[in-house]
């Protein structure tokens, strides 16, 4: 991130204010297509500041604003991105993070899923056509760029997802070695509204690599297609003011050739690979404050019981995510009683020795709140009944 003095200052779209940007017009005909575009320079001036929220009602709710039919032309806009997007196959994972609420004296209120609006899937609609379009533009004018690359899953993962699919009587079609995002996105719509939504779209993200930077433009598999790249946080993100910096030299100076053009590509490699380092250890410890976060806020709920559902298994026990709160914690295989458990990998779930009877992924559970502990930022239930059957409990 920018220092403050920046990002909130000459680097922040103040309401009635001058600001310098970089501008992307594109032209995009009824069926989604991107007719022709310009990028240019410009000094642009906003006519309010909106928050989504304050969006989300106007458009959702008809409230009443100077700007709404602004807002609907860009709904409408949105609509004709999403259609053509959803058709070449690209898949939306519209899973919630965890958003902590605080309250006036700082302490937690609540830990409950993010909401995605209408407003938020506008933007974000509007920026993935302006990635696009950038990227297009550094490939096609033959010049260096840091670019968003998604690959292709591993099939292994796939094999195992297409296991797990089939407990909930559903399918995975075609060859793993080749498998497009367009049948992971029929997957996603045919269990988008059940009870298993959230954790079967966290078991197809798992089974997906990660996205990264790169200097060559491979392709984005999630996205469906060939070239992207990050332009629209120049702030908070370095790649996206890497692509600034080879943008603006391409408008001032035409494209890069000779001596220069070898120079600046043979910086790229390392900035790319040093960029998705930074990524991964920035989320890490967001990832690392947030379950801190949880855990502080389920001290006080020792002994309540939540109802949850299963999210992973392992040898040494089951995850738990809870309806109620954004949290996930352990039962350990330890206290589980009423039989052996035994460990079936393949089918990533607990088997009982004797009863046969067997824990799975996507069970729903009631679980107690048992331990918490800070220094490792865990959470331990203790599973009190399993698909509506109670559960022998067995302290360790």
């Amino acid at each position: 991130m920018l220092p403050e003095r920046l990002s909130n200052g000459i680097c922040s779209l103040n309401p009635r204010v001058d600001r310098l940007t970089f501008s992307v017009d594109i032209e995009i005909d009824p069926r989604g297509r991107f007719v022709n575009h310009r990028i240019y320079k410009a000094v642009i001036k906003t006519a309010a500041r909106m928050t989504y929220t304050e969006v989300n009602a106007i458009l959702m709710e008809g409230r009443e604003h100077a700007l709404r039919a602004e807002f609907e032309r860009m709904r409408e806009l949105f609509e004709i991105l999403r259609t053509r997007r959803e058709q070449r196959g690209s898949i939306d994972f519209d899973l919630p993070e965890a958003d902590v609420v605080l309250g006036e004296t700082g302490d937690i209120e609540a830990i409950r899923p993010s909401e995605r609006n209408i407003a938020h899937r506008i933007i974000e609609e509007f920026m993935l056509a302006a990635n696009e379009t950038i990227a297009r533009e550094l490939v096609f004018s033959v010049q260096p760029g840091i670019y968003r690359v998604h690959q292709q899953p591993d099939p292994q993962k796939l094999d195992d997802l297409r296991l797990m699919l089939s407990e909930f009587n559903l399918t995975l079609r075609g060859d793993v070695e080749d498998i497009r995002p367009a049948e992971l996105q029929r997957v996603l719509k045919a269990v988008s509204g059940t009870p298993e939504e959230r954790f079967l779209t966290n078991i197809i993200l798992r089974s997906m690599k990660r996205a990264f930077y790169d200097e060559e433009s491979l392709g984005h598999f999630a996205l469906a297609i060939e070239h992207y790249c990050h332009f629209t946080s120049p702030i908070r993100r370095y790649p996206d003011l890497i692509v600034h910096r080879r943008l603006a030299e391409l408008l001032a100076n035409g494209p890069m050739q000779g001596e220069r053009l070898q120079k600046i590509e043979a910086l790229h490699p390392q900035l790319a690979s040093q960029s998705s380092d930074r990524e991964r250890r920035a989320e890490e410890a967001s990832r690392e404050v947030l379950e801190w976060k949880k855990v502080i806020f389920m001290r006080d709920k020792l002994g309540e019981q939540f109802t949850g559902i299963i999210t992973g298994v392992l040898p040494f026990g089951v995850f738990i995510a809870l309806d109620a709160i954004f949290v996930q914690g352990l039962v350990p295989v330890a206290t589980i009683g009423g039989d052996f458990w035994r460990f079936a990998e393949r089918e990533h779930r607990l088997r009982g020795n004797s009863s046969s009877r067997e824990l799975r992924l996507g069970d729903h559970v009631i679980v107690e709140v048992h331990a918490i502990d800070e220094d490792r930022r865990q959470i331990e239930f203790r599973l009190l009944e399993v698909a509506g059957s109670p559960i022998a409990r067995r302290e360790r």
